[in-house]
This record gives C-alpha cells, sequence and structure tokens, in this order.
C-alpha cells in the first residue's frame, strides 16, 4: 500500500513532511475567482497554475501558503503534488447558495477531501495509507476518525467517477485512505513543531486555512479583516439575505466593528481557526 502524506501548509503537516518520508506528498489548493484577492507575485501565480492544470486568480487562504508550499518542496528534496477541485464559488453554487457552516462543514470536503480522493485514483488506483498531522495531545480527534472507518480500517467516501445515460452522478461508496498519526505514535507535541521549524528557510502563513473560516471567532474575523481585508470582504460577499457562514453574526457587520482594545497576533493561535490548516 503506498503512502501519501496529506499536506495543508500548517507546521505540523509540514513536519510530517520533513520527517517523515512518504510515497508522495499532496497539497490540495482552495482557489476563488475574485479579482480583488488576486495573487499578486504574476511570474509565480503562472507556476501555480502549471502545477494544478487549472486557472488561478487567489485562494481562500493567506497567500503565504503558496510561498510554504514551494519552500517546503526545496527543503524536503522531493516533489509535491498539487491538485485543486473547482473553485470555491462554484461549490457554494453547487449546494444551491447555501453557504458551510458548522453544522454543514461541505466545504473540507469539496475543497480538500475530493481533489486529493480523486488524484488518488486516478494517479494510485487503490486506497493508500494516509498521514494526518494530529499530535500527542489530540487522540480524540483520531478516535472520532477511526470510529468512522470500516471493518478493514479504511475511511470511505460518496464519490462519482461517472454519470447515468440521463446525465445524472452516478454516486457510488469507496474506500479512501486507512488514517495514520505518525506524531501520536511517537509523542510529538506543538512545541517540539515549533521548536523544529524555529531555524529553517520554510515560510508560514499566520494562521493556516480560509481566511474567513466559519469555525474561527467573530474577534479573530475582525483581527484577519484588519491584516486582509480583501480576503474577508469576499467572504462577506457571499452572504445573502438566507445564506450565512454563522448564525450569531453577519461578516459585513464584523468587518465594520470598531475596535475597542488592539488586537495582537499573539492573542490567538490554531485554537481559534479551525483544523484545516494544521
Amino acid at each position: 500500500m503506498k503512502t501519501v502524506n496529506s499536506l495543508s501548509g500548517g507546521k505540523t503537516s509540514s513536519y510530517i513532511a520533513a520527517n517523515y518520508p512518504a510515497d508522495y506528498d499532496v497539497f490540495s489548493l482552495v482557489r476563488i475567482e475574485d479579482e480583488n484577492c488576486r495573487f499578486k507575485d504574476e511570474k509565480i501565480r503562472k507556476e501555480v497554475e502549471d502545477r494544478i492544470q487549472a486557472p488561478f486568480i487567489a485562494t481562500a487562504e493567506d497567500d503565504t501558503i503558496i510561498y510554504t508550499m514551494l519552500d517546503l518542496e526545496q527543503f524536503i528534496g522531493r516533489p509535491i503534488t498539487w491538485t485543486t477541485g473547482e473553485t470555491f464559488e462554484q461549490i457554494i453554487k453547487n449546494h444551491g447558495g447555501y453557504l458551510p457552516n458548522k453544522m454543514a462543514r461541505y466545504c473540507t470536503t469539496d475543497l480538500k477531501t475530493m481533489p486529493i480522493l480523486y488524484w488518488i485514483y486516478d494517479t494510485i488506483k487503490e486506497p493508500v495509507k494516509m498521514r494526518f498531522g494530529f499530535r500527542a495531545n489530540e487522540t480524540n480527534r483520531a478516535n472520532k476518525m477511526l470510529e468512522k472507518v470500516d471493518e478493514e480500517g479504511f475511511t470511505t467516501v460518496k464519490a462519482t467517477f461517472s454519470k447515468l445515460k440521463d446525465g445524472r452522478n452516478s454516486w457510488q461508496t469507496v474506500r479512501y485512505c486507512k488514517p495514520d498519526f505518525p506524531l501520536i505514535d511517537d509523542n510529538i507535541y506543538k512545541d517540539n513543531i515549533e521548536n523544529y521549524w524555529k531555524d529553517k528557510e520554510v515560510r508560514f502563513a499566520y494562521l493556516n486555512n480560509c481566511v474567513g473560516c466559519h469555525w474561527r471567532s467573530p474577534l479573530l474575523l475582525k483581527h484577519m479583516s484588519d491584516k486582509l481585508p480583501e480576503k474577508i470582504k469576499w467572504f462577506a460577499d457571499q452572504e445573502t439575505d438566507s445564506a450565512r457562514w454563522r448564525s450569531d453574526c453577519r461578516y459585513q457587520d464584523v468587518i465594520k466593528w470598531k475596535s475597542q482594545l488592539e488586537l495582537f497576533d499573539d492573542d490567538f493561535n490554531e485554537c481559534d481557526s479551525g483544523y484545516c490548516g494544521l
């Protein structure tokens, strides 16, 4: 069985790539179509298009993630495979304009899991052992994943590889991967990972995963709107009267907040930010 390191651009999955060589290292890029968020380095933007074989205007994540993956590839001395699904705008349309939220987190599935699944079945043509960046204090997360595996230890997902005669997608349940958690096995904690990257020439974003992730607290969203206003505006622009990322606030309102205190990067951490980008 082939091994795959699932990379997000965060320090934890990058640590796995650096210390646990696999048959493949794979990264799924989240794309958006907003010209206001256009990736500014035109040469690198075109290189990304060559890697994903699809148009690349912008990403819903911090642009630093692009440099992270390029730096990491040089650091580990192995090629990193880039893949991508449909743009974020298109998957929202696919779901009838209903935005992902804490009750329906389809963004992770459609933007991260499925592109890697399709790459696996196109390239390797069978399920793989996939390493996930759950650290030694995150056994609960690993156990939740393992609770969902089938009788032989494989995670399964619904996927479509063909269409029916009437044009509808033909869905089937397929084996995706056998989860593996090397950091739990080897008792690796966050401080081990932070110390490892201190003197390495790999650039990392302040926080990973989507800038306007609905798991982020409103206070952090306000902080991100000050740091990356175009990205947060994109998230705000997706909301309508009937479609919202969160039930407790609108992003347009968060953007307009007047901060009652000065917020600093150290006031937040990845626990405020969801788990797509570890």
